[in-house]
C-alpha cells in the first residue's frame, strides 16, 4: 500500500513512512506543543496577535508560529497551531483564555445548556472554523515538501470534560459526576462531538493535512465504573483477554474514550480511506496504551511519559506504531539525563516503527539549547551541527 509522501518520485515524508509501518532510523521527530512559549519568536508573535484565540483564528499568525519550530529545528512533522477548544467555541459555548490560568468556558451543567449548543449539521460550525482550514491549506503550501503536516482535535471525552466543568481540574470531578448522574446527556454530548470532530478532521485532511492526531489528554480521569445496565462498546480489532485490565476499568475506557474514538476513526476512513491517525491517551496506563490501536483502529499510539516504552513494545505486536515518550521535565533538565532518555527510546524501538516525541507537551521554561541537544543525540550529530 502506498501513502502520500512514499509514492515513487514524491517527497520523502518519513513520519508517513512510519505510520505505514516502516521502521526508519533514526526515527523522525516532532514535539507536542512544539510551537510554544519556550521559543522567543513565538512569544513575539503571540504578543503581536493579542489574545490566544486571535492567534488561533488568524491564518497569518497561526501559519507563522507553526513554521517557527520547523525553521529552527527541522522537525520531520509540523502540527497545526490551534486548540482543542475551538470545537466547543464553534458549537456556541463561550470560550476564553485567562492569562496565567488557562481556558475558561461557561460550564455545561445540564440539558438546557446542551440544547443551546449548535446542532451537528449547523453550517455556522464550519463557517466559524474556516480560518483553521485556511491555515492548514497555507501550511501545506509553505512547509518543506518532506515535512509531514499533522492536523488534530481533542478526544471526545477530553473535550466534553472541559465543556462540562468549564475548565480543567485534576480529577475532572464535574464531568465524572455528570456521567454518573445523567449518562444520557453525556452520551448526547459525546455523540455530537464525535460527529462534528470527525467532519473537522476530514476537512483538515482534505485541505492539506497528511495525518491527524486525536488528543485524549484526560483518559486517566475516566469514571471508575459504568452506571448499571450500560452496554459495552465493542473493540474495533482483536484484543486478547490478557491485554485487558480488570472489568470496570476496561468498561470505562471503552465506554467513554476508546469507543467514541473508534467511531471517529471509522467515520474518517469512510471519507478518507487512507487517512493516517494517531491517538494519544494520556494517563491510560500500560494496559490502556496497549489497547489503543486494537480498540480504536488508529494507526499509531502516542505514549505518555509515565509508560515504560520497552515494556509497552514487548506487550504489543512488532507491527504496532508507537510515538513518544521523553518526559518534558527531562528535556528541561538536559545534560546526561536527557541523553540517557533519548538513548532509552532508541533502544526500546530499535528496528520497530516509531516516531520520536515527548510524552506530553513541551513546557514554557524549556531551554532551546536542550531541544537542540535532544535532536543532536537522536540524529547522531552535535547541537551546533
Amino acid at each position: 500500500m502506498t501513502t502520500q509522501g512514499t509514492v515513487q518520485g514524491g517527497p520523502d515524508r518519513k513520519v508517513l513512512r512510519v505510520l505505514a509501518g516502516e521502521a526508519v532510523s533514526p526515527p523522525p521527530a516532532w514535539m507536542m506543543r512544539q510551537a510554544g512559549r519556550y521559543l522567543p519568536e513565538y512569544r513575539a508573535t503571540r504578543a503581536e496577535a493579542g489574545s490566544f484565540l486571535d492567534l488561533c483564528y488568524s491564518p497569518d499568525f497561526a501559519v507563522e508560529v507553526t513554521l517557527q519550530p520547523i525553521r529552527r529545528f527541522g522537525f520531520e512533522a509540523s502540527i497545526l497551531f490551534s486548540d482543542i477548544l475551538v470545537i466547543p467555541h464553534a458549537l456556541g459555548q463561550d470560550v476564553r483564555f485567562v492569562e496565567g490560568e488557562g481556558p475558561r468556558l461557561d460550564p455545561l451543567e445540564g440539558r438546557a445548556a446542551f440544547e443551546r449548543l449548535r446542532q451537528a449539521d449547523d453550517p455556522a460550525i464550519f463557517a466559524h472554523l474556516a480560518p483553521v482550514f485556511e491555515t492548514v491549506r497555507r501550511l501545506r503550501a509553505e512547509l518543506p515538501p518532506e515535512t509531514t503536516l499533522l492536523g488534530f482535535c481533542g478526544g471526545p471525552w477530553t473535550v466534553a470534560s472541559y465543556m462540562i466543568g468549564g475548565r480543567g481540574t485534576p480529577d475532572l470531578a464535574p464531568a465524572r459526576a455528570l456521567a454518573e448522574a445523567d449518562t444520557g446527556l453525556v452520551d448526547a454530548l459525546i455523540d455530537r462531538l464525535v460527529t462534528v470532530q470527525t467532519a473537522y478532521l476530514v476537512r483538515q485532511l482534505r485541505t492539506g493535512a497528511d495525518a491527524v492526531q486525536i488528543f485524549e489528554s484526560h483518559a486517566g480521569t475516566l469514571p471508575p465504573a459504568l452506571p448499571p445496565g450500560t452496554a459495552l462498546v465493542e473493540p474495533v480489532g482483536d484484543v486478547s483477554d490478557s491485554a485487558l485490565p480488570e472489568e470496570t476499568e476496561r468498561d470505562a475506557l471503552s465506554r467513554w474514550s476508546f469507543g467514541p474514538i473508534a467511531r471517529m476513526v471509522a467515520g474518517i476512513r469512510a471519507e478518507v480511506p487512507d487517512a493516517k491517525i494517531i491517538v494519544f491517551c494520556r494517563g491510560a496506563g500500560l494496559e490502556g496504551h496497549a489497547r489503543v490501536v486494537p480498540e480504536t483502529g488508529a494507526d499509531a499510539v502516542g505514549v505518555d511519559w509515565s509508560i515504560d516504552l520497552k515494556a509497552l513494545r514487548d506487550r504489543v505486536p512488532a507491527t504496532t506504531v508507537t510515538q513518544g515518550n521523553v518526559h518534558p521535565d527531562t528535556l528541561i533538565e538536559g545534560g546526561a539525563a536527557l541523553d540517557a532518555a533519548v538513548d532509552a527510546v532508541l533502544e526500546a524501538t530499535r528496528g520497530l516503527p516509531h516516531i520520536f516525541n515527548l510524552g506530553h507537551g513541551i513546557t514554557p521554561q524549556t531551554p532551546v539549547a536542550h531541544v537542540e541537544q535532544m535532536l543532536a543525540r537522536l540524529r547522531g550529530g552535535s547541537p551546533s551541527s
